[in-house]
């Protein structure tokens, strides 16, 4: 058995106020499990993205958060929960005045390819194709290579 806290986890703050990762704690071979505080205009990742492997979970804690997808939009309260299935794009965000707090659940561990849904301006290509290293993240179009960053 193992055990954390989540004043035991480390803060890795990147688009909400709060980001906490439990996986590798853990040891948690088959799943991912991170816990979110947003403040209001806070936002769960960068934008409208998918992961091609990975269905994914969020249990509201406290507050409401409103979730998107390409066709949908819904609000999240306290003691609910949305799933969204490998592939589904989404994107969730703290459009209220009150904090957030989630967990969020991925399965399997590796998401795969993770698609952010930023047109290419080079090519016409409908997404990049999200990369996470040390430097932060960066796209990149699956047919020309357009980096819409530079």
């Amino acid at each position: 058995m193992q055990k954390v806290t989540l004043d035991d986890l480390e803060n890795n703050p990147m688009n909400a106020d709060v980001t906490k990762h439990a996986t590798e704690p853990l040891n948690l071979n088959n799943l991912a499990l991170n816990y979110f505080e947003l403040e209001p205009g806070d936002e769960f990742s960068g934008g409208l993205h998918t992961h091609m492997n990975q269905e994914e979970v969020f249990y509201v804690v406290e507050g409401t958060a409103t979730f998107r997808t390409k066709d949908d939009e819904t609000a999240v309260e306290s003691g609910e929960i949305v799933r969204f299935e490998p592939g589904e794009y989404q994107s969730g965000k703290n459009e209220g005045e009150q904090r957030v707090r989630a967990i969020a659940l991925g399965a399997p561990q590796d998401a795969g390819e993770t698609r952010v849904a930023v047109p290419c301006q080079e090519c016409g290509a409908d997404y990049h194709v999200a990369e996470v290293g040390d430097d932060g993240v960066s796209l990149s179009c699956p047919d020309c290579g357009n980096d819409p960053e530079q």
